[in-house]
């Protein structure tokens, strides 16, 4: 069939009919000439049809330009300026093309993510082909959600120098780090950094996918806390140092001042305080106090008979004290206080014993709990 002016004018005026009737004639034109013919037509005669389309997606509503777009994206014969012009319309128009078209090149999109918002980036991101610039293109918008898109597509080739810079971003957008992790480009080197600010269901993964040993493990838990130590306030409050060794020399040391002074966000003195009370130096009683899961700071208060109820605040507020990790939940409390009971005074004492004589935090641990 050979396209003439009439079927030109006809869907011209199709486009300018607003009634229902003629908005599901112009559809129909547009299916019969996509689907019945599009395959037969001469070069010539798609030439033509193309034409006629880029005419008429100046003069159609957006719905209409969204069917065009719907049907040129699965074609690799459209004309490069027609899939640009649907790449940069209505928001609605462009998706299908910016998700699917294989007409558009890396510099078009990288254009457009240069220019257009975050939902052009987002159907960007679905695209069986990105390669390493436009990926490193999309990163750079810094947008969360075009990010977790990108790294959610496993057919997107993300270049090294861009998975180290999202790594490094990991710390402050949690969302990226279970993709990032799934990703085949992130060696080894790369997963063990991000293992010291992780959660404890992905250090699992990291440490089963690069089949980290025990040692490694081990020394990554000690940099983590320390790291996450480091970013606590008031570590080197040196008022509070004062206070407390006048405290020390007035006899006023108890687990009234201990309780006050965490509450009230003083969190040098309160970790001043717990270090007096249990003869630990500074820097492992604040490894206790704020160790992740919170079993040594249960040996620690249990070896000193801090009533129950005492360690229940104790052990909630100081995992809200640290930015790191999420607020205890009540469920979180219980589970703590039931294993809290479950401790004899003799192994915590002797837990407590072995690092005044400076044993590795988790050895005394993993001893006492593994049979509570």
């Amino acid at each position: 069939m050979m396209l003439n002016p009439i079927d030109a004018n006809r869907m011209i005026a199709l486009a300018h009919d607003k009634s229902s009737r003629g908005r599901e004639t112009l559809a129909a034109v547009i299916d019969d000439l996509f689907e019945n013919q599009a395959n037969v037509l001469s070069d010539r005669e798609k030439r033509l049809m193309y034409n006629i389309i880029e005419n008429l997606i100046h003069e159609v509503e957006v719905s209409v330009r969204r069917k065009f777009s719907e049907k040129l994206a699965l074609r690799s014969d459209v004309p490069h300026d027609l899939i640009v012009a649907l790449a940069n319309d209505h928001v609605d128009v462009a998706y299908p093309v910016l998700s699917h078209s294989d007409v558009l090149r890396d510099q078009d999109l990288i254009e457009i993510i240069r220019l257009r918002t975050k939902e052009y980036h987002l159907a960007i991101t679905l695209r069986d082909d990105l390669d390493e610039d436009v990926s490193a293109a999309l990163a750079e918008t810094g947008n969360e959600n075009v990010i977790v898109s990108l790294l959610n597509n496993q057919n997107a080739k993300i270049s090294q120098a861009t998975v180290e810079y999202l790594v490094e971003q990991s710390k402050r957008f949690d969302t990226f780090q279970e993709p990032l992790l799934h990703r085949q480009e992130l060696n080894a080197d790369l997963a063990t950094k991000m293992f010291t600010w992780v959660s404890k269901a992905l250090r699992e993964h990291i440490i089963s996918r690069y089949n980290l040993d025990e040692s490694t493990v081990e020394q990554l838990l000690n940099q983590s806390t320390q790291e996450e130590l480091d970013n606590l306030p008031g570590a080197q409050d040196e008022s509070a140092k004062r206070l407390l060794n006048r405290l020390k020399d007035n006899g006023e040391i108890t687990l009234d001042l201990l309780i006050k002074s965490l509450t009230g966000g003083e969190i040098s003195l309160f970790v001043g305080v717990f270090s007096v009370m249990t003869e630990l130096d500074t820097l492992l009683a604040r490894r206790i106090l704020f160790g992740e899961n919170g079993e040594g700071l249960a040996l620690a208060c249990r070896a000193i008979e801090i009533p129950e109820i005492t360690f229940a605040t104790i052990y909630s507020k100081t995992r809200r004290v640290s930015p790191a990790r999420p607020n205890a939940s009540r469920d979180d409390v219980n589970k703590m206080l039931t294993r809290y009971r479950n401790i004899a005074i003799g192994d915590a004492r002797s837990a407590l014993g072995q690092w005044r004589q400076g044993a590795d935090l988790f050895t005394p641990i993993r001893s006492v709990f593994a049979n509570v």
